[in-house]
């Protein structure tokens, strides 16, 4: 939700709400008529219509012949140009991608991206279960996932204390961490065991395990290395984990400071 209170006074009011009516449209795979669109968005009929049709024109949205609205390709362009500018150079979805066939397991990259934690990139394993939504973009339930604990790990306790009450602490299972003084314990324990960790927190069954890939003095260049595994797997597995993780950051860090992409 946007703060009213953090509105620009040079906002262009046509952007906003052409912005406005591209999010409604996205979050209704079935697509919606001009007036539903407008209803959802608060605006008039009038209006919505002209900006559907520019947004219609620049391939954003899609008019079918039943009249309703839906997402157009040049979106999935802009998600592809994100996920290429999240991930870095090639050699880091490289690196990423070996690591994932070597241990079979799924692996994450992770940073700071407007002071919130968000996946930035992403190599499927076999033998991890699937997980559908921490995809390149992902930035939700920091708290509850071990790429989520060691970048906020990295944070001064008053910096973790604002992160954690502005994006609160969202139960996403029964093992969920929701306070901040169990969250607190539990990084302290992460530090000492240099991983992070957790389990069954975010999903049931799943388990993920966290180490820094580097730790930049400027927030948003911290990056952070995970993969996910069963839970029955973690459990007997951490230290077979962790020095594969390690390897994995290392191989991470190299290829972000290549030759050729110095200071990536």
């Amino acid at each position: 939700m946007r703060d009213p209170l953090a509105e620009p006074s040079d906002l262009i009011r046509s952007v906003s709400r052409a912005l406005r009516v591209l999010e409604a449209v996205g979050r209704a795979p079935r697509g919606l008529t001009v007036k539903q669109i407008a209803r959802r968005c608060e605006l008039t009929v009038a209006t919505t219509y002209h900006l559907v049709r520019t947004l219609a024109y620049e391939g954003y949205v899609i008019r079918r012949e039943d009249g309703t609205y839906i997402v157009g390709l040049e979106v999935a362009d802009r998600y592809r140009e994100l996920v290429a500018a999240f991930r870095g150079p090639p050699a880091v979805g490289e690196a990423l991608r070996r690591a994932a066939v070597e241990t079979g397991y799924s692996h994450y990259l992770g940073r700071f991206v407007g002071a919130q934690v968000a996946v930035t990139a992403s190599a499927d394993g076999l033998r991890s279960p699937y997980l559908e939504d921490l995809v390149p973009g992902f930035d939700e339930g920091a708290h509850a996932t071990a790429l989520g604990k060691a970048l906020l790990a990295t944070l001064t306790p008053d910096q973790r204390f604002r992160y954690l009450k502005e994006f609160g602490m969202r139960p996403f299972t029964s093992a969920t961490i929701t306070t901040i003084e169990g969250f607190e314990a539990d990084l302290a324990v992460g530090d000492r065991r240099g991983m992070h960790l957790e389990i069954g927190q975010y999903r049931q069954g799943l388990a993920c395990a966290a180490v820094m890939v580097n730790a930049d003095k400027d927030v948003e260049r911290r990056v952070a290395i995970a993969c996910a595994l069963p839970a029955a797997e973690m459990m007997t597995s951490a230290r077979v984990v962790r020095a594969k993780l390690l390897t994995a950051a290392r191989a991470v860090a190299e290829a972000m400071t290549g030759p050729e992409h110095p200071g990536c």
